[in-house]
């Protein structure tokens, strides 16, 4: 489309309008949380269909969803235009089309070229064009019976009693009860809708490969059900085989259809987040369901590798075996808080970093930087294992942190929100007066996967002093985010809500404005190559 389309942020619970083609621009969060972005005023009135529209990032991509009827007509359009430049049957030039990968423009060329070479290339047998077959001397891919015939697969049949057979192209005939079998494992049991070749073992008399059988024959054979199963399978393949982009959303029960144009190199300095109509955010990159950002594609693949080969003795460590820093004792975590006293020697600490409770003051998240520590004291490789190992800890404890108090904080708005409703019948309180609690929720929850993937990066990150000014805005973003994750558990009572609402404000829009600094300066150090890494980050094909 040439007209610029209507953006979504990631508040976007639903989307209006039928399964025709629309164009999307990639919801950032530093897109959906501008500066330009204002809360609703008390007298204001709420409309959906009006809310504000954030502006396009130079981080975003652009890109389109299809619904499956949108799936069904490209189809469709594709195979009219093949069949039209060179008088082709349809069912034929689907077959054709499917080989080249639904690559219309290479089909063109290379059927121009030698017609009858690509025909036998893939399972027709020449003279199949629409001029040809309505010769006198049609083709024998009909059903038809056949009086005396028996069939050379399960030898059915008698010289009295006429049967239902089939042949292709190639003059296979078999009956139509060991065609359906045929069709039905390929599609039922093989998920096969590509290419359903001729039963016949030798069968290359016609072409360089077996006979294929067309759609419309497919069709006549097997049930509705089974060939409404292959039509499935035809419309995945589509997605799957075409060279221009196109990948189903990840959601639940979504049949849509994502198109964007990223190349394997982009995903160097790009993170192509896309948000689907039925609400799911998903990476078009590496295909990971959720938002990624600011770690890269491949830094995000061999972040979660790792944690699928580490994380479970990671965490029983990290909740079980860590040590007293003063006397050493075994100190076994039973709660929730991460101000620990030793029962030994009464030393008081923080779990999360092992610091002096009393060093955190009131400057609690010092203790989100990892201080390397120095390799003089490594002398043996036991001693080398465990410092790696505890550096990893140090990146994976806060990265699963976040997640979980994510979840922890989403769990305490559903408790928010039947209050809220109370509240709201109770009182003199509107709707838009309550939804305050919402919108920092959700806001929150935003945030935390912003920051839990800033320590997957930061794991892999060289330290200089570009990492230094991405600690300082990882922590000022941390900070902001458990303030406002402390605003949310005070209690909700109609005589504080106004101070409360006040409070909450400020705050989200802070934790916003902390958001952008930190995905902005991020995502302009992966165009400029400002981050180097440790390690070997792979290439997304």
């Amino acid at each position: 489309m040439s007209e610029d389309s209507d953006n979504y942020d990631m508040d976007a619970a639903s989307f209006e309008g039928s399964d025709i083609v629309e164009d999307y621009q990639s919801s950032n969060p530093s897109e959906a949380f501008s500066d330009e972005d204002v809360d609703i005023d008390d007298n204001d009135a709420f409309n959906p269909s009006e809310a504000l529209k954030p502006k396009k990032s130079k981080f975003d991509v652009d890109y389109k969803i299809y619904g499956i009827d949108d799936i069904i007509n490209n189809q469709q359009s594709e195979t009219d235009q093949v069949c039209n430049i060179f008088g082709l049957q349809p069912q034929d030039a689907i077959i054709l089309l499917r080989h080249f990968g639904w690559n219309k423009e290479k089909l063109i060329e290379r059927y121009s070229e030698d017609p009858d070479r690509i025909l036998k290339q893939v399972g027709l047998a020449p003279g199949t064009s629409a001029a040809a077959q309505s010769d006198s001397r049609a083709s024998p891919s009909r059903l038809k019976r056949v009086k005396g015939f028996t069939c050379e697969i399960c030898f059915s049949g008698s010289e009295d009693a006429s049967i239902q057979t089939l042949a292709l192209s190639c003059g296979h005939r078999f009956c139509s009860d060991c065609w359906k079998m045929h069709c039905e494992e390929k599609i039922n049991g093989q998920g096969e809708s590509r290419k359903i070749e001729c039963m016949q073992s030798d069968c290359q008399l016609t072409c360089a490969t077996k006979t294929v059988m067309s759609e419309q024959i497919i069709g006549q054979i097997v049930s509705e059900d089974v060939f409404r199963r292959y039509q499935n399978l035809a419309n995945k393949t589509y997605v799957e085989d075409n060279r221009r982009g196109l990948r189903f959303c990840p959601g639940p029960d979504c049949e849509n259809v994502i198109e964007c144009q990223v190349r394997g190199s982009d995903l160097e300095s790009y993170i192509p987040i896309v948000l689907c109509k039925c609400g799911q955010v998903s990476c078009f990159g590496c295909s990971f369901n959720g938002d990624h950002r600011p770690a890269l594609c491949g830094v995000t693949n061999l972040w979660v590798k790792k944690c699928e080969d580490d994380s479970e003795t990671a965490n029983w460590i990290s909740a079980n075996t860590k040590e007293c820093p003063r006397c050493h004792s075994t100190i076994e975590k039973n709660g929730g808080c991460n101000h620990m006293t030793c029962r030994k020697c009464r030393h008081e600490w923080c779990w999360i970093c092992m610091g002096e409770w009393s060093a955190h003051g009131t400057n609690y998240y010092n203790c989100n930087r990892y201080e390397e520590k120095s390799g003089k004291d490594a002398r043996d490789g036991q001693q080398k294992s465990r410092v790696s190992l505890e550096r990893y800890l140090h990146y994976y404890n806060r990265y699963a942190n976040h997640e979980q108090s994510a979840r922890l904080d989403r769990e305490l708005y559903t408790k928010t929100e039947r209050k809220m409703d109370e509240m709201q019948k109770s009182t003199s309180l509107t709707w838009i007066e309550v939804q305050f609690v919402k919108k920092a929720v959700e806001t929150v929850t935003k945030c935390r996967m912003t920051l839990k993937w800033t320590y997957a990066m930061a794991y892999y990150l060289e330290r200089n002093s570009m990492t230094e000014l991405f600690e300082d805005n990882q922590a000022d973003l941390e900070k902001a985010v458990e303030n406002l994750s402390e605003l949310l558990e005070k209690p909700l009572d109609v005589e504080t809500i106004p101070d409360l609402r006040s409070q909450m404000q400020n705050a989200t829009n802070y934790v916003k404005s902390r958001q952008i600094i930190l995905l902005e300066d991020t995502l302009q150090g992966h165009l400029e190559g400002r981050w180097t890494y440790h390690a070997a980050i792979p290439s997304i094909a």
